[in-house]
């Protein structure tokens, strides 16, 4: 949940979410629909997907696999996630890499690029026998409060006398940042379909973004898409990790697509993503608008 959203609004959605399902036994036994729309607004919602696969692999499993290697086998689970739950959780001395570890093993190391199998061999090194869960957890703390991105608090470190970069002069120049990559640009319409009060809403197909949430029915989100001569009741612009998109609302009469009525007061509890509520949000304010003008 914290991949993209902040601690401040996790902790009620964790709480929450916990509280729903207390154990993996009943996430596993949940439908895919109510976790993804209890996981609606944290985005990445592949990760809600790859949880309830991983927590039903572990009940057939009858329990959680202790080694990283092992973790591996389990859906959603990459190198860093492994190794983390390995060296926290069950105590292997394996490398648990994340950014802030990278960031300050380059400093230490000098590394302007960085090599992964570099980093590992010097976290391995600075390893106690059976203490890699702490090592790991006091780099990451150290990476996120004084080996800062910017502006490190090099005078505060306990690693200062052994650092190649603050030895250097300029701790700031490492690692070498990457140039960001510009965003392209994507367009599509959602359409609105609106009966007595009630909105029609579909199912997003399960694989892609935004796979298995609810959703506005629409046309696909294409770099070249055409003009539309339809009305348009809003225009919604949506940032992704890879792609920024315009989203244009236009009114339908006909139903799209398999789905349900679902009442326009009630909206809030449909588990709509963050784009889909936005564009219900800029639709209903428009309408606002113009009854406040006429």
């Amino acid at each position: 949940m914290l991949q993209q959203t902040t601690v401040a609004a996790v902790v009620p959605r964790f709480d929450r979410f916990v509280a729903r399902w207390p154990s993996v036994a009943a996430l596993a036994a949940a439908p895919d629909e109510d976790i993804l729309s209890e996981w609606a607004g944290l985005g990445y919602y592949a990760r809600a997907r790859n949880l309830v696969a991983c927590g039903r692999e572990v009940v057939r499993r009858g329990g959680f696999p202790t080694t990283a290697a092992e973790l591996r086998e389990l859906p959603g689970i990459g190198d860093y996630t492994a190794a983390a739950i390995a060296a926290i959780a069950f105590g292997e001395d394996v490398p648990a890499i994340d950014t802030n570890v990278m960031r300050v093993i380059s400093r230490l190391g000098a590394f302007k690029e960085p090599d992964r199998g570099d980093v590992e061999r010097v976290f391995l090194a600075m390893l106690p026998k059976g203490r890699a869960g702490d090592l790991t957890q006091a780099l990451m703390d150290l990476g996120a409060t004084i080996c800062r991105p910017k502006a490190p608090l090099c005078t505060s470190c306990p690693l200062s006398g052994d650092c190649g970069a603050f030895a250097g002069g300029a701790p700031d120049d490492y690692p070498a940042r990457k140039p960001k990559k510009a965003r392209p640009m994507r367009r599509g319409s959602a359409y609105w379909i609106e009966r007595g009060g009630e909105v029609w809403l579909v199912r997003r197909p399960a694989k892609g973004l935004l796979g298995g949430m609810a959703a506005l029915p629409g046309s696909e989100w294409t770099e070249d898409a055409a003009a539309s001569s339809a009305q348009c009741l809003a225009n919604v612009r949506h940032l992704f990790t890879h792609f920024a998109l315009e989203l244009r609302v236009e009114p339908r009469d006909e139903v799209a697509g398999d789905g349900w009525w679902q009442p326009i007061g009630t909206i809030e509890h449909a588990g709509l993503p963050t784009l889909y509520r936005k564009a219900v949000a800029a639709v209903l304010e428009a309408r606002m608008d113009r009854r406040r003008a006429a």
